[in-house]
């Protein structure tokens, strides 16, 4: 297995741990004393309508759940060790209803990715193995609203796994991914249709990431040097450089910009469009982005700061994109996921985690 595919079976991993580490990594806060207190403004401030939905870290059966996905804010699909500990169940959980939709050896190590829906339809990849240099990944099919899931092929490839809302597509009926060519010189784009069938693949030149329909990203997002966006469907390909100071990371319609100190060190981070207009500051210090795609609806950044009292907690905040402003969403956050329209995090430890979660659409 080639390095590239090793790295795409260390999925499962929350996006906040990686923003975290690398936050943490930062210069320590000036011992120079902070002007008197300012009120900051909370994203209730700013949009009154919101409303933020909680649910309890642990089943009923008492058994500790990670969300992995959310339909909407009170409808996740997430894991849970069976009560002995000898399974992995995938379950959807709405309020207080709990359902299973998948059960698999724990030993496996089993990680759940790549969670996509249309309709009733949910899509996800499972990539486990008792051997961890001889991870596969196989895409499942499941109606989330009842009625149990169903492999759909196991001809998946070396998937490649960037915790992204991209890494799995649904799309014209057909199911969408990106695998990494045996060489490492080229990228396969996979598909296969919702109902079964024969898996098709697409040879693109070079290492690229699914990005929105039909755009690919350059692989390795945040990398020194320039961003290449490319069209699968015009052909279309667009460059974006950055100064060699800065990480450049790149959707269709924005980019961040992360410029580095002479120390090596992030000293800010910028947003712009993907053709370098538009560009404003964004975050400064200990301030950066806690999840990997950027501008969420085309619209909002999420940020994380670390927790100046050194418990590894971050205050989590949202940067609305064509206004300029931050808000503040929550405090003493311990970890963050995105994926389209809907943000979640968790709070506290152990037997009191809790989880939060956040419809982005209904900040107008």
């Amino acid at each position: 297995m080639t390095s590239r595919s090793r790295v795409a079976g260390m999925v499962g991993l929350v996006v906040a741990v990686l923003a975290a580490g690398r936050l943490l990594t930062m210069p320590e806060p000036s011992s120079t004393p902070s002007p008197a207190a300012v009120a900051e403004t909370t994203v209730a401030d700013l949009w009154p309508a919101s409303t933020v939905v909680q649910s309890p870290g642990r089943l009923g059966d008492g058994r500790a759940y990670t969300p992995w996905f959310h339909l909407d804010p009170s409808t996740s699909v997430g894991t849970a060790l069976t009560g002995d500990g000898s399974s992995m169940r995938l379950i959807v959980r709405t309020g207080t209803a709990e359902r299973e939709l998948l059960r698999l050896p724990a030993r496996d190590n089993p990680q759940f990715n790549g969670f996509a829906t249309t309709g009733d339809d949910l899509v996800f990849m499972v990539s486990a193995s008792g051997d961890a240099a001889n991870t596969t990944s196989v895409l499942y099919r499941a109606s989330w609203k009842d009625g149990a899931a169903s492999v759909l092929t196991k001809d998946t490839g070396a998937v490649i796994f960037f915790n992204s809302q991209y890494d799995v597509l649904v799309r014209d009926g057909r199911i969408t991914w990106a695998a990494a060519g045996e060489t490492g010189q080229f990228t396969e784009i996979r598909s296969i249709p919702m109902g079964g069938g024969r898996v098709t693949s697409q040879r693109v030149d070079g290492a690229y990431a699914l990005s929105a329909w039909p755009w690919l990203t350059s692989a390795g997002g945040s990398q020194n040097g320039a961003v290449e966006l490319r069209n699968l469907t015009t052909g279309e390909r667009r460059t974006v450089a950055g100064q060699p100071n800065e990480l450049v990371n790149c959707g269709p319609a924005w980019c961040r910009v992360m410029i580095l100190g002479a120390s090596g060190q992030p000293a800010r981070t910028d947003v712009m469009r993907s053709d370098g207009s538009d560009r404003k500051r964004m975050a400064a210090g200990t301030i950066s982005s806690a999840v990997l795609d950027v501008g969420l609806l085309d619209r909002f950044e999420v940020l994380a700061q670390t927790n100046r009292t050194g418990t590894g907690t971050l205050k989590l905040m949202l940067f609305d994109i064509p206004s300029g402003r931050s808000a503040v969403l929550a405090s003493g956050v311990a970890t963050v996921q995105a994926r389209g329209p809907i943000v979640w995090w968790s709070t506290g430890e152990e037997e009191a985690v809790e989880w939060f979660a956040l419809d982005l659409r209904t900040l107008s």
